[in-house]
């Protein structure tokens, strides 16, 4: 049942993404360009991912569980710390430099062109790199403190 409602949501939020424009690289970069060719209805379809996540966190958290969890799974920290801050300016940057993010890259590779594919990549690559760094970063921590 689990994967079948991940499948669904993936899904949904796919389609959202490329009605919404969100895997159109061009469209993204014109919402970025305020000077010039500015194209404001990406920001429409943001106002509106947040209004719908927050009316759905308001009626789902409600609940004592999830429905096919145990617990609910939610961010613990709550501090603006230097991984959220370097995390945060790669993820601008990349949205900047190519007109993807990661939510809109996935449903992009369906076009059949190489931007997505060379993105993902590099994405997953830059994924792989940074787990690496915290792992070691964790170890060395956890060394110095026995």
């Amino acid at each position: 049942m689990r994967l079948i409602s991940t499948f669904v949501i993936g899904l949904i939020f796919g389609i959202g993404i490329t009605i919404g424009g969100m895997a159109n690289p061009a469209k993204v970069l014109n919402f970025f360009d305020i000077a010039g060719t500015w194209d404001p209805s990406l920001l429409l379809v943001m106002v509106s991912a947040l209004v719908v996540t927050a009316i759905g966190y308001f009626f789902v958290l409600k609940r004592p569980k999830p429905i096919l969890e145990d617990v609910f799974s939610l961010p613990a920290a709550k501090q603006i710390d230097m991984p959220l801050i370097l995390g945060s300016t790669a993820f601008g940057i990349g949205w900047g430099i190519t007109g993807f993010c990661p939510g809109g890259s996935i449903p992009a590779l369906g076009l059949a062109i190489p931007d997505p594919v060379i993105f993902v990549g590099a994405m997953v690559v830059g994924i792989t790199i940074a787990k690496q760094l915290r792992s070691r970063a964790a170890f060395a921590t956890n060394k110095t403190t026995n």
